[in-house]
């Protein structure tokens, strides 16, 4: 880590005289994060993104299934869903991680297993907390301010033509406030096979502003992360099924249906040798993709190149940026770990 130390020392005294308001790492709690895994350089422009010789370093720990990250730049902290545990966590700079809201996905009905929790997290238009709830299938948003949290929740939809969705995973919306979903199985106790899974297919949906829900595709056998190009022109989709892990990529047509859907990356080969499958995914404001996958967190070109790995060692679920794009944060099986970007 002796590389960092100049640029983190610099940014720390930059830090000081420039901003009191702002609690800010100083360059010795940085250097005090254990690390883990490396950067995997497939392809020279990936030091254009990132240095390669960047550190992976673990903010957090000791989760049973870490997800769904998400910077809240007003409150300068992450917070991320540990599915099983039905708990979203927080973490702060100078503060370390704890927990923010209780429960998170399950919030009525018998004791049960499985993953009941939130998964992806995503601010909505209007900034309040929308959630992938599993255990209550159905998105959600949050009833209170994202800097007093509280497990009170209005239902976004929770149906589709009548029928309870499976689990919905992961979100993203669209610049007019359309939110478009993954429904996998994941969060029914039994997967595939649950008797209360109401829906014969697993599919991708939009539910428009004033609450309709629209079938997007029931094609994939396990749609899971899902991200838009810069212009919202095209939706990325990942398939975490190991017999077909892919990544799909459609058109938006004006009437904002799928169309002219295509692999946009088939990692299968990948995926038999390596810990992971393709799930949550970022797409940064230059149209690169950042996408939880076997071995860690793949980076494309815009025209699926696969530049390199942030191999962070363990399965990896979901990543998100900060605010300027300069540090992508990692959810990576019981850890939260962060890496620098350029």
């Amino acid at each position: 880590m002796r590389y960092l130390l100049p640029l983190l020392l610099l940014g720390f005294f930059a830090c000081k005289n420039t901003s009191e308001e702002k609690k800010e790492e100083t360059a010795e709690e940085v250097l005090a994060h254990p690390t883990t895994g490396k950067v995997i350089t497939l392809d020279p422009r990936l030091n254009d993104i990132l240095d390669t010789n960047a550190v992976i370093e673990v903010l957090a720990e000791g989760y049973e299934w870490s997800e769904g990250p998400l910077w809240l730049e007003k409150e300068q902290l992450l917070i991320w869903s540990d599915v099983p545990k039905n708990t979203i966590y927080r973490w702060k700079a100078g503060e370390g991680a704890a927990v923010y809201l209780r429960p998170s996905g399950y919030t009525s009905g018998p004791e049960r297993g499985g993953e009941p929790g939130s998964n992806g997290l995503l601010l909505g238009p209007d900034g309040r907390l929308v959630l992938c709830q599993h255990g209550d299938r159905r998105m959600a948003m949050m009833d209170a301010p994202l800097d007093s949290p509280k497990p009170e929740f209005t239902t976004i939809a929770g149906r589709y033509e009548g029928k309870r969705f499976n689990s919905p995973n992961d979100a993203a919306y669209d610049r007019e406030g359309h939110l478009y979903f993954t429904d996998p199985p994941y969060g029914l106790e039994k997967n595939m096979d649950d008797p209360a899974k109401e829906i014969p297919f697993q599919g991708v949906y939009r539910v428009s502003p004033e609450g309709e829900v629209f079938l997007l595709t029931d094609e994939l056998s396990r749609p899971n992360g899902i991200a838009f190009s810069p212009d919202y022109s095209k939706c990325y989709v990942a398939n975490s099924d190991p017999e077909r892990a892919i990544w799909m990529v459609y058109e938006i047509d004006e009437h904002k249906k799928f169309t002219n859907g295509r692999v946009f990356f088939d990692a299968t080969s990948l995926a038999a040798s390596n810990p992971g499958l393709p799930d949550g995914l970022k797409v940064n404001k230059e149209g690169v993709l950042f996408a939880t996958g076997p071995g860690g967190v793949l980076v494309f070109t815009p025209e699926g190149e696969h530049l390199g790995t942030i191999s962070t060692g363990q399965a990896t679920a979901n990543c998100a940026f900060n605010a300027d794009e300069t540090v992508l944060f990692m959810t990576a099986d019981m850890y939260l770990t962060r890496v620098v970007l350029k």
